[in-house]
């Protein structure tokens, strides 16, 4: 007797939110989460490159939207934040997602290592001066939480002081809820192995020399520590204000996919509109005609 085929595995149409999304209060083991997978949407690179392809339009149109409502008085605004360990293509989901935005209407900030200045406030000053105005779309390449990250694992800052910074920073992200910012964390979720395949390249590659910093071996050992940050920062952090999304990262295609459509969701759910004209169209539009 002929082997039937088996059916093909249907993929999950739940929305790139849902699947992606950290529950408030979860427990949050990495490990559970293999950073090559595809949870929903394309399952393999061409299907996902087109897609993504595609969302330039409807992201372009609602960016639009949420830029000329602001001009009418709406507060709204988007704060995209990445993190994600070196490699994990911060960087990348700014050239390759972000670039399908007008630029004129984002704020991008990459975090590096503290000024004198920054340091002699609170962690949150600098982010505050960051942050998007009405109308914006806000790109963080790194963010405040450094300051529970590498702050905890390098115990930059006392461990009471590491805990402290989780409750405040719940309180500032639910202040930025409340005044009309959209939040979106995102982590870019890379393995150890990818992790190494990435350096190695920088390090065959002349033209690639340039990202590579001899210090990015030593956070490398530390990998164990450093997800054990995440991990805790995932679960302390993931607030119905403002939650986290692990995107699996170890795929290029995949994690521009992802967070495109994180951006669009959440564009879409505020469904920014047009503001309706203030002024007499019929009449404007007669004096121009009659100006020839």
């Amino acid at each position: 007797m002929a082997k039937k085929d088996k059916p093909a595995r249907k993929r999950p149409t739940e929305s790139v939110t849902d699947a992606l999304r950290v529950p408030p209060g979860a427990h949050v083991s990495l490990t559970t989460y293999p950073a090559d997978a595809t949870p929903v949407g394309p399952g393999e690179k061409a299907a996902g490159v087109a897609a993504t392809a595609l969302l330039g339009e409807p992201l372009a149109d609602l960016q639009e939207r949420l830029y000329a409502a602001s001009t009418a008085g709406d507060s709204c605004r988007l704060l995209l934040v990445l993190q994600g360990m070196d490699t994990s293509g911060k960087g990348g989901t700014v050239k390759h997602v972000i670039g399908q935005f007008n630029p004129s209407g984002c704020r991008i900030r990459a975090f590096k290592a503290p000024t004198e200045e920054e340091r002699a406030h609170s962690f949150l000053w600098r982010i505050t001066k960051a942050l998007p105005e009405a109308g914006e779309i806000g790109i963080f390449d790194r963010s405040h939480y450094e300051d529970v990250l590498i702050g905890r694992v390098r115990e930059l800052a006392p461990p009471e002081e590491i805990e402290r910074r989780y409750d405040q920073i719940n309180t500032f992200e639910r202040s930025l809820a409340e005044s009309g910012v959209t939040i979106v964390k995102v982590f870019l979720h890379i393995s150890y192995e990818q992790q190494k395949r990435r350096l190695l390249e920088r390090l065959d590659n002349p033209r690639k020399y340039w990202k590579f910093n001899p210090g990015d071996i030593d956070e490398r050992a530390l990998w164990p520590a450093y997800q054990q940050a995440y991990e805790i920062a995932l679960r302390r952090c993931s607030s119905e204000a403002a939650p986290w999304f692990v995107v699996p990262a170890d795929r290029k295609w995949y994690r521009n996919w992802a967070v495109s459509n994180l951006l669009l969701e959440h564009l879409s759910a505020l469904d920014p509109q047009y503001p309706k004209a203030d002024f007499d169209v019929e009449e404007c539009r007669k004096r121009l005609l009659e100006l020839g």
